[in-house]
């Protein structure tokens, strides 16, 4: 069993940096894929970053719309998965949410972002 918490939400100025960090409970091993996912009101949850792991293939993924503007750091020993984004914009504004996959996906509670221009 895996337990996601996430940190960092709040509100950013347009423009501005802001960090995101995500802590599992539960052991997660270097090849099991952490990241971060987004949803806004009336749409689906979409793909912000994820961190693949140490599986051979595609290590990093990012969404279309902040490529460029983030960057995922993963610290295994200490079960941590953090976003930074960059140049942040109004569209940037939701809930993000931690996600893990350990023989199943896991997902955290979520953590508000508002942006203010």
């Amino acid at each position: 069993q895996v337990q996601l918490v996430e940190s960092g939400g709040g509100s950013v100025q347009a423009g501005g940096s802001m960090t995101l960090s995500c802590v599992a409970s539960g052991r997660i091993f270097s090849t099991n894929p952490l990241g971060w996912y987004r949803q806004v009101p009336g749409k689906q949850r979409e793909l912000v970053a994820v961190d693949n792991g140490d599986n051979g293939g595609i290590r990093f993924e990012y969404g279309e719309s902040v490529k460029g503007r983030v960057t995922i750091s993963r610290d295994n020993a200490k079960n941590r998965v953090d976003l930074h984004m960059s140049s942040v914009r109004p569209e940037d504004a939701g809930i993000y949410y931690c996600y893990g996959h350990k023989g199943m996906e896991y997902w955290g509670q979520g953590t508000q972002v508002t942006v203010s221009s």
